[in-house]
C-alpha cells in the first residue's frame, strides 16, 4: 500500500481526471471493465452478466461461465509496458515522461515502516503504487487489451475476468478453449499471470434446472 501526501493526491487526482476524459472522449476503455469507472461497478458487471446468463437459461441453452483472477496484478505491471500502452493510448510528451517519473523509471525507492522499525531502501521495477489515485487508471490501461480478438463475451471488474458463452455443441466449447488459450498468451506476452492455483480461477457449467462446478486448471 502507498501512503503518499495529500499535495501528490491532488497532482495526481488532476491528471487522472484529464487522462479520464481523454479516453473517454475517444471511447478508448473497453465496455467490458467496471471497475474504477464512474457509474459502473462491481453491482453494474453482476446485472448485466447474469441478465445474459438468466435469458440463455430461461431458454434452455446451457451456458459454460469461467472466472478468472490475475494473480498480484496491481505488483507485476512492467513499466516500460505500460509506458508503451500509455503511448498506444495516445499518451505522449510532458505527460508521459511525468508518469514514468512516477511510475519509477528515476529511481523510485520504497521501504515498510512497522511500529517505528523501518526496512532498508530498495528500487521498484513493476508494479502501479496500490492506494493511490493514478494507480488503477494505470492498471485499467495495461489490461485493456486482454480479450482482443476474443469471441466469447467478457465482463471485467478491475482484475477479476469473466468468460461467458452459450455452447451448443463441441465447436462452441472448442472455441471457448482456443479463447482461454488467447489469454493465457495475452498473460504470458504482457508479464502477468493467472492465479489458478486458487478457487478464484473456476469455471461452472449452467444448464436448466442443475448446474455442475469445477476448478480450472492449466
Amino acid at each position: 500500500m502507498s501512503l503518499t501526501s495529500q499535495f501528490c493526491k491532488i497532482f495526481e487526482a488532476v491528471v487522472r481526471d484529464e487522462i479520464v476524459k481523454f479516453l473517454d472522449k475517444h471511447k478508448l476503455i473497453r465496455n467490458s471493465q467496471h471497475g474504477f469507472r464512474k457509474g459502473r461497478s462491481c453491482v453494474t458487471n453482476l446485472l448485466l452478466f447474469l441478465d445474459q446468463l438468466l435469458r440463455c437459461v430461461d431458454k434452455g441453452f446451457c451456458v459454460e461461465i469461467v472466472f478468472l483472477d490475475l494473480a498480484k496484478a496491481f505488483d507485476k505491471v512492467p513499466h516500460q509496458r505500460l509506458l508503451d500502452k500509455l503511448r498506444k493510448h495516445g499518451i505522449g510528451g510532458k505527460l508521459l515522461r511525468t508518469i514514468g517519473n512516477w511510475l519509477g523509471l528515476s529511481k523510485r525507492r520504497q521501504r515498510v515502516c512497522v511500529t517505528g522499525v523501518k526496512s532498508t531502501w530498495e528500487e521498484v521495477c513493476c508494479g502501479v503504487p496500490q492506494g493511490s489515485v493514478l494507480g488503477p487508471l494505470m492498471f485499467l490501461i495495461y489490461i485493456n487489451d486482454l480479450e482482443e480478438d476474443v469471441v466469447t463475451k467478457v465482463f471485467k471488474f478491475a482484475d477479476d475476468t469473466k468468460l461467458f458463452r452459450q455452447v451448443s455443441d463441441t465447436v462452441d466449447a472448442v472455441g471457448m478453449q482456443e479463447d482461454l488459450d488467447r489469454l493465457v498468451e495475452w498473460a504470458d506476452k504482457w508479464q502477468m499471470q493467472f492465479n489458478v492455483s486458487r478457487p478464484k480461477c473456476k469455471i461452472k457449467q449452467c444448464m436448466w434446472g442443475r448446474r455442475i462446478q469445477g476448478i480450472l486448471h492449466e
